[in-house]
């Protein structure tokens, strides 16, 4: 069972940006307390953050906290399961590209 409880948690917004056949490039806006949900990441993807904050992502392995900056970027690879959660009492934006070919 995830650690965070999610009655009334407000979800994460996504507005598809670009989606062509070799990638997908998402804006994610989260509202104080917003999360995405549990999900799977089918390819290889990078994070833009474009906000400074933190940011709590729940996995079957437990919680873990990141600490992101503005402007600079991290890279993880297809098959990430996790929820992400904004703790912040701000909104909190990043840019995800996803690499599918």
């Amino acid at each position: 069972m995830p650690p965070h409880v999610f009655a009334g948690r407000p979800k994460a917004t996504p507005t598809r940006q670009v989606e062509n056949d070799r990638v997908i490039v998402t804006e994610w806006r989260f509202p104080p307390g917003g999360h995405t949900g549990w999900h799977r990441h089918e390819w290889p993807y990078v994070v833009v953050p474009l906000t400074t904050g933190r940011l709590t992502l729940d996995s079957a392995d437990g919680s873990a906290h990141g600490d992101l900056v503005a402007g600079q970027s991290y890279a993880r690879p297809a098959g990430i399961e996790h929820d992400v959660i904004n703790d912040n009492p701000f909104e909190f934006v990043f840019v995800e590209i996803e690499i599918t070919n």
